[in-house]
């Protein structure tokens, strides 16, 4: 099965190819234009390039043709791209350029008969093989636009090598003349399928970081700051588990819910997203990132999914910075909020966990837990910050305002554990 990149860059050559064909057939229908036009103004000169021997209406005829082709191919190509994991296949795309290229030759050949030899193939139609190979550029394919350039080369040689008796003789260029064109036509050809690699290779890093970006996106949650994605797209993200040492910090609203009955579902929403704005805001200035929300919380980490030194010392800042924001975020509301944070220091297991469908990024282990116990103690407390023993350990002197609360009975814990507030 294709993978998600070719997926895309299937889809992105298809549209690519819907542009030429519209191009195309929008010049086709430019020349008849100008055909109609020049024979409206001056039919006598009309008359005199083709002596006579040519009518409009033939050319009407080849040329409609023509789009009619165009707007099949147009049609089939359409079909392809509501198709899931196909493509037109290759050797239609050879027998399409066989066909649109054999156009030119088709009008060399009418004018071969009407003005001859010579001055046909000095008039306008060998100039025609350079739309075809200019438009197979957007074919984003280097073969298909030498094949191309190819079969117009030889097209173009083998109707100036046709020996056919005219009454106009004229004097017959040697084989150099004829054969030099030709390869002209076959380096367009091979410069436009350059081009048209080129143009593929960057559709193809563009995909490639756009596809990264929304991977990243959907495994680490809707919000990752610009900063982190950076990092992520340069280091990488793993798709395997390991045991990272992580600062995990729970965050939540004291009260929200009981103050939450008496308003209106968006007025919920609209105070909720306004906090949440601000402090995620100063989560990233220190490098961290929203994990999930939780309701009215949310689990932040440090030092996942990217390595950080300090990530002890950098969640302990953002706590602070969180706190000293709650005036700004309450201020000219009628609903003040308060919140309450734990953070807890220790190894977790980081990976991305999840059905073959749909993944997740996140970190289990008793660092969480024990991390969610510590901010549920707030209330017992009434306080709005504590931390492990294992976080005030990483402060060091920074910590020197913690307050030890002493071995603490923590749920789901067999033995009471230490615990340190900050104001």
């Amino acid at each position: 099965m294709p993978t998600e990149v070719e997926r895309a860059l299937t889809q992105e050559v298809m549209r690519t190819e819907l542009l030429r064909v519209k191009t195309l057939i929008a010049t086709i229908a430019l020349l008849i234009a100008m055909i109609s036009v020049f024979h409206w103004l001056d039919p006598g000169d009309v008359d005199r390039i083709w002596h006579g021997r040519l009518p409009p209406e033939y050319l009407y005829v080849t040329l409609g043709l023509f789009i009619l082709f165009e707007l099949w191919v147009h049609a089939v190509i359409r079909h392809h791209l509501t198709l899931p994991h196909h493509d037109v296949p290759r050797i239609r795309r050879y027998l399409s350029a066989l066909i649109e290229t054999t156009l030119p030759t088709v009008a060399l050949a009418l004018n071969f008969e009407t003005m001859g030899p010579a001055r046909a193939l000095g008039f306008v139609a060998p100039l025609t093989y350079f739309i075809f190979i200019i438009l197979s550029t957007l074919r984003l394919d280097f073969w298909l636009s030498t094949f191309t350039g190819a079969v117009c080369g030889a097209q173009l040689f083998a109707m100036a090598m046709l020996d056919r008796p005219s009454e106009f003789p004229e004097p017959e260029p040697g084989i150099f003349y004829h054969a030099a064109r030709s390869i002209v036509i076959l380096i367009c050809g091979i410069l436009a399928g350059a081009v048209g690699a080129q143009l593929r290779r960057q559709f193809t890093a563009s995909i490639k970081a756009a596809t990264a970006r929304d991977r990243i996106t959907n495994l680490f949650g809707q919000h990752v700051s610009p900063e982190v994605v950076e990092r992520l797209l340069v280091e990488g993200a793993g798709a395997c588990s390991d045991l990272r040492r992580v600062a995990v910090m729970f965050v939540d609203f004291r009260g929200f819910t009981a103050a939450a009955r008496s308003r209106t579902p968006q007025q919920v929403v609209d105070r909720l997203d306004r906090a949440f704005a601000v402090l995620v805001d100063i989560l990233d200035r220190h490098g961290g990132i929203v994990n999930k929300f939780l309701g009215d919380g949310f689990l932040a980490l440090f030092g996942a999914p990217l390595e950080a030194p300090e990530a002890a010392q950098h969640a302990v800042a953002a706590a602070r910075d969180m706190l000293a924001a709650m005036d700004s975020i309450n201020e000219g509301s009628d609903w003040p909020l308060r919140i309450g944070i734990g953070i807890h220091f220790g190894e977790v297991v980081a990976g991305n966990i999840g059905s073959p469908r749909r993944k997740e990024y996140t970190v289990i282990g008793d660092t969480v837990n024990f991390a969610s116990r510590l901010e549920s103690l707030n209330k017992e407390f009434g306080s709005q910050l504590l931390i492990s023993a294992e976080v005030r350990a990483a402060l060091g002197q920074d910590g020197g305002d913690a307050v030890p609360l002493g071995e603490v009975a923590i749920r789901g814990y067999d033995r009471p554990m230490t615990v340190w507030q900050l104001g």
